[in-house]
């Protein structure tokens, strides 16, 4: 996967982009059973689009977008802005592809965790992802948040909020209930994925416990300066 990975950091820009185009590349990963509407809600983040047609994803397939983070401190105020090139990896559900994508969890930074809450059974196959993630994350705990899909079919639901949300508290897991298909909550869940990240960053001090963190040159950068405090793994 390092060989894979640097090469998708240093040649992924394109078409005239130059190093000052962004700061930081950072990959997340979209995990879940198949059918529970990764690429829709991912395709629904990038581009606001959404294809009611189900095609499942066969290994590995990602999508960009270009972001402005801001840091908040403890008091509340704004600090620093970063500009983040998200590269946000969308996984085959299908047990024969789950070598596959397991391969690739070493190299992200955060996981967004989908379940469908029209299927109850999706919602139970979390911690099954959850332990894969414990077996090959960059770390034992790494930054997830959790989202039931498709809220728009309401009539159609197994899951009600309340369960979801006792199975994220359980867990320790943000919770969003999204829709691939109005956008309802997608930005606001890949946004807290990506707080809770660069928030690591801002303590963690060894930089050996995080996965590589690349610049448009696709070299390897500093971590942002932090606090006394270790590495949140």
């Amino acid at each position: 996967m390092g060989e894979v990975g640097d090469r998708i950091s240093s040649s992924m820009v394109g078409g005239g982009n130059t190093a000052a185009d962004y700061d930081y590349l950072i990959k997340f990963l979209a995990l879940g059973d198949s059918g529970v509407g990764k690429t829709s809600f991912l395709y629904q983040y990038t581009d606001n689009l959404f294809n009611g047609k189900f095609i499942s994803t066969v290994g590995i397939d990602f999508r960009e977008k270009r972001v402005l983070h801001k840091t908040v401190g403890a008091d509340g105020t704004l600090g620093r802005s970063h500009r983040i090139h998200l590269q946000l990896w969308d996984t085959a559900g299908q047990e024969r592809f789950r070598s596959l994508t397991t391969a690739f969890f070493r190299d992200a930074m955060g996981f967004l965790l989908l379940f469908d809450l029209s299927n109850e059974e999706s919602l139970l196959n979390i911690r099954n992802w959850l332990s894969q993630l414990q077996t090959h994350a960059y770390c034992e705990n790494p930054d997830v948040v959790l989202c039931g899909n498709k809220a728009d079919l309401e009539e159609q639901r197994e899951v009600s909020e309340d369960k979801a949300r006792d199975m994220a508290e359980k867990f320790g897991l943000p919770y969003f209930e999204t829709s691939a298909a109005t956008g309802q909550n997608v930005t606001k869940a890949v946004d807290c994925l990506l707080d809770r990240v660069m928030a690591r960053m801002d303590l963690c001090l060894d930089q050996s416990k995080m996965p590589k963190l690349r610049n448009a040159d696709g070299k390897r950068v500093d971590l942002p300066p932090g606090s006394s405090s270790g590495c949140g793994c």
